[in-house]
């Protein structure tokens, strides 16, 4: 490579390899293809549009082998292979991109700091691009919530999709594409997600999947490697796509490349721009088409690791050995090097497309106004009046919020009316092209409900983060299938460079109200992984005791931000046990005291959920004849009662640092025992149980079975009257 002679624009510090020439540059690079003022290029076949993408395309794998070299670690072979429609996209001014592939953030990073969005976190050069990648406080290795431009995050494959429509949903006008790796196609969800959407959503198409066929997974090929173009197409087209627009590298190829798979970057210069062009217009006509009401896809065939270092699955991962200074990696600097007159050309369009850059344009980087709720019509039940059913009572409360605010959504894998909800689908209705009245079904309803709950958080969790109010509800032992999202949303909620609302969940029917149904209903082990959860500051386990205290969980939940807010209660009729007022300062303090007798000795139950307090209290007056004094303490919000250096809440985009102090958890937990009791995993009790420095002892969910009551299963868990009190006794004497 020749002494560069051009002037070098400043952005460009840290690119080590540039060329004093490149072909064509003089006749298709006069000026950037997207004027000045304008938002896109004028048209797909302009050749100076094409030329340009292609200058962009050969960036972004620049930029991507480098960063990634510069750490020895990063994924560029994904990316690469699908660059020049990501360049396309951008060209043709749409920048609300989304991807459900992780391992493409090396090649989002690149987009991001061309058209400078990364400036807003202070990456001004390639340089400090190369240094604060895969470095905290910088570029993660995965897509976050924390980068500037980045509509969302991408880590678990298969989670793409729901953003892409959760943006379309609450955006008609704009088009939503999402990337889509062939490896991410072998996800149970994805098609089946899309293909509920668009029966709930007809006339929302305005989300676009990307498929990226490139052949390859991480580490070998892709289960869709041997389709033929025309099994591919129909593959689509059998699962409801009207518009299949697929562009084969293949077809452009003049050095006789072996496979079905080939590198564009190999051709001839003049198929190099054929090919670009042909993906230009493919992803115009793919764009227009969603835009104009089709249910369509975009397929681009090209070899992973087209132009990088390596091709096939042996181009996805750098390791230590793949530095900047490795022959392979100078190699492909060195051939995808661009003269720097291309470079500042590259940033122009990339600077003018889509209205600026992305952190100044895309929709995420901006609060979504939502209606206001008012005063939410609650109810307040007598203590000690006849039992209630919690969820019926939120019912109430969700479908008055759903009236409300015509954006919310509720979403459920087809059992409201069975965790005793029905009034959510009579008020809202259930999106359904049959309408029918029996059923609550309605075209226009607000209630979601496709057979998956990784569709049902997906959609949920994903309007949330895009900035609107929704609620997933599920039974307990189910809702484990939607979690991976959920964790991820509400992950990237902790890191949101802007306010959304909280994602918030309802879970019903739990293990002890499934006794007939067996074990494979009974699964609370669920609220272990919110037990875990709660330690990364933003994620709120609800656990109110009765049908008031769920209306003042909710009502809380509804003002919180940035939070994963999971509300936990069961489905049958039990006792009001606690004012509003007294939930109110559970929220803060953490619990409640329902009961307290004074005796010789103090036994405290700290109590996680509303049924099992059942057999608490038959122990409570069980050690009340025998002169033992009793505090029942009904815990509400457990992450309140960690200490403050338990719990990563720091950090967090909206931090929340509210903690029990000392003196008001022995004022609630302080006695001569305690015994922790809860229906489900004994995980959620760990904040007491550090904290309680008494004799102590936990009752805890062990394993389902059949049974024909609550009371029989909780025998079989050992949670009975006679069994807390005996050991309360024992823990006294």
């Amino acid at each position: 490579m020749t002494a560069v002679t051009q002037k070098i624009p400043s952005f460009c510090e840290g690119i080590q390899y540039f060329r004093n020439e490149f072909p064509g540059f003089e006749t298709y690079a006069k000026a950037a293809a997207i004027a000045e003022g304008a938002t896109a290029i004028a048209s797909p076949t302009d050749p100076a549009a094409i030329y340009q993408t292609l200058l962009y395309a050969d960036a972004l794998r620049y930029l991507t082998v480098q960063i990634c070299g510069s750490k020895a670690s990063g994924h560029p072979g994904g990316f690469a292979s699908q660059v020049e429609a990501y360049a396309a996209l951008v060209m043709l001014g749409y920048k609300n991109i989304v991807t459900e592939v992780g391992h493409h953030a090396p090649g989002f990073y690149s987009a991001m700091f061309l058209d400078r969005s990364l400036e807003d976190m202070g990456i001004e050069t390639v340089q400090q691009l190369r240094d604060r990648f895969r470095e905290r406080h910088g570029l993660l290795g995965h897509l976050s919530g924390f980068i500037p431009g980045l509509l969302a995050p991408a880590g678990p494959l298969g989670q793409g999709q729901h953003f892409g429509m959760a943006g379309a949903l609450l955006h008609r006008n704009t088009l939503f594409p999402f990337t889509v790796g062939d490896g991410g196609l072998g996800e149970p969800y994805v098609i089946s997600s899309m293909q509920h959407f668009h029966t709930a959503y007809p006339e929302v198409t305005n989300f676009l999947p990307v498929l990226v066929w490139n052949g390859f997974s991480q580490e070998h090929h892709s289960m869709v490697s041997l389709k033929s173009n025309a099994e591919m197409i129909n593959y689509w087209r059998g699962n409801g796509f009207e518009e299949v627009v697929l562009v084969d590298a293949k077809e452009f190829d003049d050095q006789n490349q072996p496979g079905d798979y080939v590198d564009s970057t190999a051709f001839s210069f003049e198929r190099r721009l054929a090919f670009t062009e042909a993906v230009l217009v493919g992803v115009d006509q793919a764009a227009k088409a969603a835009l104009g009401g089709k249910l369509t896809v975009f397929i681009i065939k090209q070899l992973k690791g087209a132009g990088v270092h390596a091709r096939g699955a042996k181009s996805h991962n750098l390791y230590p050995k793949d530095t900047l200074d490795a022959p392979h990696i100078v190699n492909a600097l060195k051939e995808r090097a661009l003269p720097p007159a291309a470079w500042q050309l590259v940033r122009t369009n990339c600077e003018r497309a889509g209205g600026g850059p992305a952190s100044k344009t895309v929709v995420t980087e901006f609060e979504l106004p939502l209606a206001d709720l008012g005063a939410l019509p609650m109810t307040e039940h007598p203590v000690g009046g006849d039992p209630k059913v919690a969820t019926t009572a939120m019912g109430e409360l969700v479908a008055y919020v759903g009236r409300s605010d015509r954006t919310y959504l509720v979403t459920n894998a087809d059992g409201n009316e069975a965790s005793g909800i029905a009034n959510i689908n009579q008020a809202l209705k259930i999106i359904h092209p049959t309408e029918d009245p029996l059923y609550n079904q309605a075209p226009s309803g607000q209630v979601y409900e496709p057979l998956s709950e990784d569709a049902c958080a997906g959609l949920a969790a994903g309007l949330a983060l895009f900035g609107a109010r929704t609620l997933w509800c599920s039974y307990e032992s189910f809702a484990v299938n939607g979690l991976p999202i959920w964790q991820t949303v509400t992950q990237a909620m902790a890191e949101l460079r802007r306010p959304t609302p909280a994602t918030i969940t309802l879970f019903t029917a739990g293990a002890l109200e499934q006794g007939r149904n067996g074990w494979t209903h009974q699964r609370p082990e669920i609220e272990a992984y919110f037990a875990a959860m709660m330690r990364n500051g933003n994620v709120f386990p609800l656990f109110p005791p009765d049908a008031n205290s769920i209306q003042v969980c909710y009502e809380w939940a509804l003002t919180t931000k940035n939070k994963g807010v999971v509300i936990t209660a069961s489905k049958s009729p039990l006792p009001i046990r606690t004012t509003f007022a007294q939930t109110r300062q559970a929220l803060q303090d953490g619990a409640v005291t329902l009961h307290e007798v004074a005796g010789g000795k103090t036994v405290v139950f700290a109590v996680v959920g509303d049924m099992i307090l059942m057999p608490v209290f038959e122990a409570a007056a069980s050690l009340e004849a025998e002169g033992i004094g009793v505090r029942i303490v009904s815990v509400v919000s457990p992450r309140r009662l960690y200490r403050s250096s338990d719990v990563l809440w720091d950090i967090c985009s909206e931090p929340d640092g509210g903690f029990l102090d000392d003196i008001g958890f022995e004022r609630l937990f302080g006695g001569d025992a305690l015994i922790a009791v809860t229906g489900g995993a004994s995980a959620m009790l760990e904040p007491i149980m550090l904290r309680a420095t008494c004799k102590r002892d936990v009752f805890a969910w062990k394993r389902g079975e059949t049974t024909a009551s609550a009371g029989e299963l909780m025998a079989l868990n050992g949670i009975t009257g006679e069994n807390l009190a005996k050991r309360a006794i024992a823990l006294v004497h």
